[in-house]
């Protein structure tokens, strides 16, 4: 009986550790993998720009400084994982410096929502992650379809009435703002991303919205953008115009030529 007692407790106590060891395995898998994920999510402190920048303003910029930047994160309690995020998006963006705000898990390809500290204008950014390639900014404008845009009637009525339109990066953050996801026929999964169009310079006038969608294949391979016709709000091209004057408006006319008496 002593015997079965010792032999349970030998068998329960394998079972246990056999048990934490998966569990410890199945929790650092998406490390593991370079699976991007919400553990990269980090709320920034309110006061982490100001000791930033007292921290390394003091450089003269360039590396360096990106380096002292990012550092400051885990000084001011940053976990590892949105630290390594920081880096792999530095490196794969051209140096630019962004933390996750959130995460959205939605299958094979998820979505990032990121605060970018250092930019002037916009700094709330959307990036498609976890696919191929791993990181993609939808305000990557140079990869959306512009041709199929520019010739699309939509488009083309709005550029009469405002021929300063283009197309610009769109506000990202925010919970609503995450894109609309739908499943392609093949299998495939295509985020559909809304952009401002603006009539001249990033402060001036709102005059419509163009849609694109972002398409993978089944595996995650990035495939291509389709541009996804969008009509323009009624009252943009249904305001009337100003009055034009006709040149000699406002000018003083001649007086009409006086009645001659009639010929004898």
């Amino acid at each position: 009986m002593r015997r079965s007692a010792r032999t349970f407790l030998t068998i329960l106590t394998a079972w246990a550790g056999l048990h934490a060891a998966a569990q410890a395995a199945s929790s650092t898998a998406p490390a593991a993998t370079g699976k991007v994920t919400s553990a990269s999510i980090w709320k920034l402190p309110q006061d982490f720009l100001t000791k930033a920048h007292a921290a390394c303003d003091k450089l003269s910029g360039g590396p360096d400084f990106d380096e002292c930047f990012i550092k400051q994160m885990p000084a001011q309690g940053a976990p590892a994982a949105a630290v390594d995020f920081t880096r792999m998006l530095y490196k794969q963006s051209d140096g630019q410096i962004g933390i996750m705000s959130d995460f959205k898990s939605f299958g094979v390809v998820d979505a990032a929502q990121v605060f970018y500290p250092l930019r002037a204008n916009t700094n709330d950014g959307l990036l498609l992650v976890n696919g191929d390639p791993k990181i993609l900014d939808v305000d990557d404008l140079q990869k959306l379809d512009r041709a199929a845009m520019e010739q699309n009637s939509f488009f083309k009525a709005i550029k009469v009435r405002f021929p300063d339109t283009d197309i610009w990066p769109g506000d990202r953050g925010g919970a609503g703002l995450w894109p609309r996801v739908q499943p392609l026929p093949d299998g495939g999964t295509e985020f559909v991303v809304s952009y401002p169009l603006i009539n001249g310079c990033h402060a001036c006038r709102h005059v419509g919205l163009a849609r694109f969608g972002w398409e993978f294949d089944a595996s995650g391979k990035f495939l291509k953008t389709v541009y996804i016709p969008t009509p323009p709000p009624p009252r943009i091209l249904h305001q009337p115009r100003a009055k034009q004057q006709s040149p000699d408006a406002g000018q003083p006319q001649p007086a009409p030529p006086a009645s001659q008496p009639p010929q004898q």
